[in-house]
């Protein structure tokens, strides 16, 4: 009798977390037309520690509103302790449901993979308008909101694109264009502020 309690228990788990993780469906149509917003650092932009181990360098600040294409969760690797997240995001063209619908997306391994049998829109659209971002959460309110962001939602975030550096020698360092691709082109992004925004109508 244990065992069935436990089981069905297991199972009422597996489904509300399913049922809450599920991604959010969104019209067809441009979502977000703006691109990330990248600026020069002010003065009071300083090195600064983080965790107890780590110093974060401020390289830019970056404003962005983006569509949640993935996410990966992180909990074994050596960045794992600062950016537990890794969120796939798009804008431009790939926040539209009618070009997303014929892509392929994955995440692994701190990477994100696209694979179209046919091309929606040109290739330098996908790698320009999308990206992998590692997001080191600033506070316990963003890393909350950023556990609770599920795919398909229209996300924005304020922060710093950021060098990650360690005692022992150990170095992250951020991408500062969002027109590279393969390794070495994610972002690594400090977030400072993190909020989801209604969906609105295509543009």
């Amino acid at each position: 009798m244990r065992t069935l309690l436990l089981l069905l228990i297991v199972c009422a788990l597996g489904a509300y977390l399913t049922f809450r993780d599920r991604p959010i469906a969104q019209p067809p149509g441009v979502l977000v037309a703006e691109v990330p917003v990248q600026e020069d650092l002010w003065d009071d932009d300083q090195p600064f520690r983080h965790n107890g181990e780590f110093t974060v360098a401020p390289l830019a600040r970056i404003t962005l509103e983006a569509r949640v294409l993935s996410r990966a969760d992180y909990t074994f690797d050596t960045e794992a302790a600062l950016a537990p997240v890794d969120l796939a995001l798009g804008w431009q063209q790939m926040s539209d449901s009618a070009v997303l619908e014929k892509i392929d997306i994955d995440q692994r391994n701190r990477f994100y993979y696209w694979q179209v049998e046919d091309f929606p829109i040109p290739r330098k659209a996908i790698e320009t308008q999308s990206a992998n971002m590692h997001l080191i959460p600033g506070t316990r309110t963003v890393a909350k909101q950023l556990d609770a962001v599920r795919e398909g939602e229209l996300i924005r975030l304020q922060g710093y694109l950021v060098e990650v550096t360690r005692d022992d020698g150990w170095r992250w360092r951020s991408s500062l264009t969002r027109k590279d691709t393969g390794a070495g082109a994610c972002e690594v992004i400090f977030v400072k502020r993190l909020e989801v925004l209604p969906a609105p109508g295509p543009v």
